[in-house]
């Protein structure tokens, strides 16, 4: 029956169409709109702003199949993996709904005779939320709903491959109570619209998931103070990894193998948390290729509005032509395993790219395979002769976002605790799927900067603290002065 419904919602939901042709001027008029909002919004009582994320997520709950049809057919999720976009977006507005409130309350700092010290916390101001495709409704609707949560105005500006959903995310925080002056939305390219509010003098905040090379960007503009600006702009910025699984002699193969194909082929590795090197430790090199190479065999590769495919199209052509020339790099790296087929007609059925899952073997820790983000499905597995040479290969790169070991060594899974240094280390299972409240995510390195979504710490990205004294030792009575 579920299944049925979910056919049916992607059967019969259109996607919304929104141009994206937003301007610089338009950005401008969006700030000014938001910055003139903030003061009634910072001063509305919390519950108030809370209440709009939990009607929010009743109302995406009840639309839960619909919202999801929407992202099959617009960025090409796979029903499993669009699903889980929705419910991540409903996570989102429940967890941060509740972890605001202890903002926001003063909280007593110490007990000392004579004084009462207390801190508490505000909003920044106006915030510019630029987000991705790859998760178009959960990423985007988590930096938007922390950032109002916490008494802040948003911009929100969509990816430009998937603004439909965007917009539907913000119609459904409208109707939840979020004032329309409050919450703007603005589709159009990244390189004007974007580039306008990161440097705005009146934008406090700056909420970014995207490329490294974006991302650096705006680190870099908003360090640049213009005439007239009154505070440093915060930049809370997820930008990229590329993580790697070690599978070490003692690992379950069965576990493993499986683990590996969902974390590097899952969105066709679309993701930031996507697996794109596996390092096999020894004596499990060749087993766990033979069977890794297999499994991959039988995935599906087809349209993603059916519920059998495993492997959807990719995002459009730009990214299409940036995966396939990194095939072809790999084929000069090491030796080319796999890519899967693509059936024919399929690409004009779905009216998007395909690129099949690909597996390179004998490839170098040095490969630029091993190293450059490719995000897609491109696989790189190389051998590494013990644990310690493994956990080398694994902490190389510039990016810590993601990694995992499969073994059954309790001090193997001990050591990767502590040397292996990335953001978010799954032990034994696979490194994507993180989960709000329990795998709060994020990384460091060249994978961005700020708290982990999804965590307590989050919230504190979006709020500055204040702190008051006050000496409560009367010494003196004035009746009538207040």
């Amino acid at each position: 029956a579920q299944r049925d419904a979910f056919a049916g919602a992607v059967a019969r939901t259109p996607v919304p169409q929104v141009a994206n042709s937003g301007t610089a001027d338009d950005a401008r008029r969006a700030v000014a709109t938001a910055h003139k909002a903030f003061e009634a919004w910072r001063d509305t009582e919390y519950p108030t702003r809370a209440a709009v994320l939990v009607a929010a997520a009743n109302e995406m709950r009840a639309r839960r199949d619909e919202l999801s049809a929407v992202i099959v057919r617009e960025s090409g999720k796979v029903w499993r993996e669009a699903d889980a976009d929705v419910c991540e977006a409903i996570d989102f507005c429940e967890y941060y709904a509740r972890e605001g409130a202890r903002l926001f309350a003063a909280e007593r700092l110490g007990q000392f005779v004579g004084e009462l010290d207390e801190q508490w916390y505000q909003p920044r101001g106006v915030a510019a939320v630029i987000a991705p495709w790859n998760f178009p409704l959960a990423i985007c609707c988590g930096m938007t709903v922390a950032a109002l949560v916490t008494g802040n105005t948003v911009v929100v500006k969509p990816a430009e491959q998937t603004p439909g959903i965007a917009r539907m995310m913000c119609e459904i925080l409208w109707k939840a109570g979020a004032p329309k002056d409050a919450l703007q939305f603005l589709a159009g390219p990244g390189e004007t619209v974007g580039a306008t509010l990161v440097r705005d003098p009146r934008v406090a905040l700056i909420a970014f998931t995207g490329s490294k090379a974006v991302g650096l960007d705006i680190v870099q503009a908003s360090g640049v103070v213009a005439p007239g600006q009154e505070f440093v702009k915060k930049v809370v910025c997820e930008m990229g990894g590329k993580n790697a699984i070690i599978v070490d002699t003692s690992a379950d193969l069965d576990e493993a193998v499986l683990a590996v194909r969902q974390s590097a082929f899952g969105f066709c590795g679309q993701k930031c948390s996507a697996c794109s090197r596996v390092i096999v430790v020894g004596s499990a090199y060749e087993p766990f290729l033979h069977r890794l190479v297999g499994a991959t065999r039988a995935l599906v590769v087809g349209d993603p509005s059916n519920p059998s495919t495993d492997i959807g199209p990719v995002i459009d052509e730009e990214a299409a032509r940036k995966i396939r020339s990194y095939i072809e790099i790999g084929k000069g790296e090491g030796r080319h395993e796999l890519t899967l087929d693509i059936p024919a007609g399929l690409e004009a059925k779905v009216g998007k790219p395909f690129v099949g899952p690909s597996i390179f073997s004998g490839i170098g820790p040095d490969a630029r395979i091993a190293r450059e983000e490719i995000f897609g499905p491109v696989l790189s597995v190389i051998p590494a002769k013990d644990f310690d040479d493994a956990l080398a290969i694994a902490n190389a790169p510039e990016y810590k976002l993601t990694g995992g070991v499969f073994s059954r060594k309790p001090a193997n899974l001990a050591r990767a605790r502590r040397e292996f240094r990335v953001g978010n280390l799954y032990l034994n299972r696979g490194i994507t799927g993180a989960l709000v409240g329990r795998q709060p995510f994020g990384g460091f390195g060249m994978s961005g900067i700020g708290s982990k979504a999804g965590g307590r710490d989050y919230l504190l990205q979006f709020v500055e603290p204040r702190a008051v004294c006050e000496n409560t030792m009367r010494r003196g009575f004035a009746p009538g002065l207040e």
